[in-house]
């Protein structure tokens, strides 16, 4: 038996401009219950995760106390872009040898199964894991001008959600040669693009369509429509091929 522990963080430190919110996004509802509190009990009920983090920007922070008043979780100030915050959560964690999730509170309707295949899949010893899906749509590389320079295959295309997963201490060292290097020409988009990066492979497991990111406001109606329908947390949409 594996008797690492296995974290989460979740990240709530954002605005989220683009769903149009007057207050930021991880605070927005659905029937009642932030995107915030849905990803924390989805993480609560996964029945992997052993402590969770959330990342809060300091004035939001009575709010989000107020929120999670029922819950277990450590308190973190965020600071700047998505990475900073990250790794302002990572120094705060009292833990060395773990697992580390990192969630985005925007994905509140996670299926808490999903969250226990990456677990697992880094208990198992893979240092990075993340969760993918197949991509539906046509994608286009072009230039700055709008140009196409040409059409990737699609059927080696996935793409990437959260949580994602990671041994804590590479993950740790990854983020701390990054802030540390001097005009670094690379900018992460996620935890497993710095962990590439740093050159730990990072590897895949199954993903869910409801582990969507709520970004725009079309987002959050597609949201809407499935949380008047059923409770999201209590299933896992099984089977998706080509993964």
């Amino acid at each position: 038996m594996n008797s690492r522990r296995v974290v989460a963080l979740v990240a709530a430190a954002g605005r989220g401009t683009r769903l149009g919110a007057e207050i930021p996004k991880a605070y927005v509802q659905l029937r009642g219950r932030s995107l915030l509190e849905r990803s924390v009990t989805a993480m609560e009920t996964s029945a992997v995760v052993d402590h969770i983090g959330v990342l809060v920007s300091p004035d939001m922070e009575p709010f989000a106390r107020e929120l999670l008043r029922d819950h277990d979780v450590q308190f973190i100030h965020g600071a700047g872009e998505r990475a900073d915050s990250v790794w302002e959560g990572l120094q705060a964690l009292l833990f060395d040898d773990a697992v580390v999730l990192v969630h985005d509170a925007a994905r509140a309707l996670t299926p808490p199964g999903m969250i226990a295949r990456v677990a697992r899949q880094v208990l198992s010893g893979a240092p990075a894991v993340v969760p993918v899906v197949p991509v539906a749509d046509t994608i286009k590389l072009v230039d700055a001008s709008g140009a196409i320079l040409s059409t990737p295959d699609r059927s080696r295309l996935r793409a990437v959600q959260t949580p994602q997963g990671f041994d804590l201490a590479t993950l740790r060292a990854a983020n701390e040669a990054y802030f540390a290097a001097d005009a670094v020409d690379f900018t992460p988009t996620d935890d497993a693009s710095l962990m590439e990066w740093f050159g730990v492979p990072v590897t895949t497991v199954q993903g869910d369509p409801m582990a969507f990111k709520i970004t725009t406001p079309i987002d959050l109606v597609l949201a809407q429509r499935i949380t008047d329908e059923a409770e999201p947390t209590v299933f896992d949409v099984p089977g998706n091929p080509g993964v």
